[in-house]
């Protein structure tokens, strides 16, 4: 079934209701348990390490009595501490994470003791805004978790936090502008039933890299986990948080990492849509298989989280703005202005297939030409600069050319002169002047 699922919604019995909530949030934990064993075990192979193989088989209880283990640890709050703010920012985070799931559908509808419904809690016409607005109340409790500790790494950590906030959400907000225009909705479901017959990922490529890119950020995730930062700031915004609490902020970010994944591979990848050529089936989008293919998108994407961390060093702070103002957000823009006229071209000109190619074309290369005549105009500026350093560089050296004695730098040899000299030169240069 891929059509407008809304009045399926709204009419489960209240057990069925609470047989979803309780699905849902068995499978959030026990991702989360296999996706930390997991990035321990892909990023041990990349550094050429063992990695957890002691508890259990191959180690899967690792991340299991690791949770034992932060929640039975000794708790520590600081003095200088907020109490009140202290003790909720985890809880915001944490609550923030589990539910923006409410409107990610992983299955098409299916029969559960003897009741037809869909694999998806809930869905309305803003499904997707719901899921920005609840991403933002969760990084609240970052801000609040690094004020309140009364400490001042853990306050710039929450300040980063902000501004990666207010950086990335913009550039996440516009890559789906482009998928609006396309599915003519903001519901989870009807988003599904527009990627029939092709993936919004290949159609809308430039909106897919951004929207990986930006939720890379949102995450606060390798290369862009300047909130935690341990090089520079010990821990970030948890610096001062342990036991029960610091776990909290473990889970949400985990959860996030797969909801911000399921969210992707709705709106990009065909949510639980069977691949090419799976898709061929007769069987392949109905049932609970749909179920098995949304769960191999959602650990594709997840491996592209290890796979980043395992990689890439951090960003200095100056390089992650600058990226994100100075290129995530600019480039969504220009897209979303090229989808939209493409889309004008198409249904209220209705040109041909053959004309909007033409077009493209010719817009392509004015923007080639133009990214041509910037470089060359950079390389200008480039070269200029060099031979102007080179000149600088080329001069001969003089100690007092400030007015006072300068010591030389390594390849300079200094010319000593007596005081008088010195103090007369200095006075002819200024009558000179």
């Amino acid at each position: 079934m891929t059509g407008s699922q809304f009045g399926v919604f709204g009419v489960d019995p209240w057990w069925l209701v609470l047989l979803k909530v309780l699905v849902i949030f068995v499978m959030l934990v026990l991702l989360t348990l296999f996706t930390i064993w997991w990035e321990r075990r892909v990023v041990s192979r990349m550094q050429n390490r063992i990695g957890p193989n002691r508890v259990g088989p191959f180690g899967l209880l690792q991340s299991l009595m690791d949770g034992f283990k932060l929640a039975l640890k000794e708790e520590i709050i600081p003095k200088a501490a907020h109490l009140g703010v202290y003790w909720i920012a985890p809880v915001i985070s944490a609550t923030a994470a589990f539910l923006a799931f409410a409107v990610i559908p992983f299955g098409p509808t299916v029969s559960v003791f003897g009741v037809e419904t869909p694999l998806q809690l809930t869905d309305f016409p803003v499904s997707v805004l719901y899921v920005l607005a609840i991403a933002s109340i969760g990084i609240y409790g970052i801000v609040l978790a690094g004020w309140s500790s009364g400490s001042t790494y853990p306050l710039l950590g929450g300040l980063r936090s902000s501004a990666q906030m207010i950086s990335y959400e913009i550039a996440m907000g516009l890559s789906f502008v482009a998928v609006f225009l396309y599915a003519g909705s903001m519901s989870t479901s009807e988003i599904i039933s527009a990627q029939e017959p092709i993936w919004f990922a290949v159609i809308l490529l430039p909106s897919f890299l951004i929207y990986v890119t930006s939720m890379v950020g949102e995450t606060n995730r390798a290369p862009f986990d300047l909130p935690e930062a341990e090089g520079e700031l010990v821990g970030g915004f948890h610096t001062e948080y342990s036991s029960l609490k610091f776990a909290l902020f473990f889970l949400a970010e985990y959860i996030n990492m797969v909801t911000v994944s399921a969210l992707a591979t709705t709106l990009f990848l065909g949510g639980w849509l069977a691949p090419w050529p799976l898709s061929l089936w007769e069987s392949a989008n109905s049932g609970w298989w749909p179920l098995l293919w949304w769960l191999v998108k959602v650990q594709i994407f997840i491996f592209i989280f290890i796979w980043l961390r395992g990689t890439l060093p951090r960003l200095r702070y100056d390089q992650f703005m600058k990226f994100g103002w100075k290129v995530l957000i600019p480039a969504s823009i220009t897209w979303i202005m090229v989808v939209a006229a493409a889309r004008v071209l198409r249904n209220d000109i209705a040109l041909s297939n053959r004309e909007l190619l033409i077009i493209g074309a010719v817009v392509i290369a004015v923007l080639l030409l133009g990214s041509w005549f910037a470089q060359v105009v950079i390389d200008r500026r480039e070269t200029a600069r060099k031979l102007a350093l080179e000149e600088i560089e080329n001069r001969p050296y003089d100690p007092l050319a400030g007015g006072f004695p300068i010591p030389p730098m390594p390849g300079q040899q200094a010319v000593l002169t007596s005081r008088r000299t010195a103090s007369q030169v200095v006075q002819q240069e200024a009558l000179d002047g």
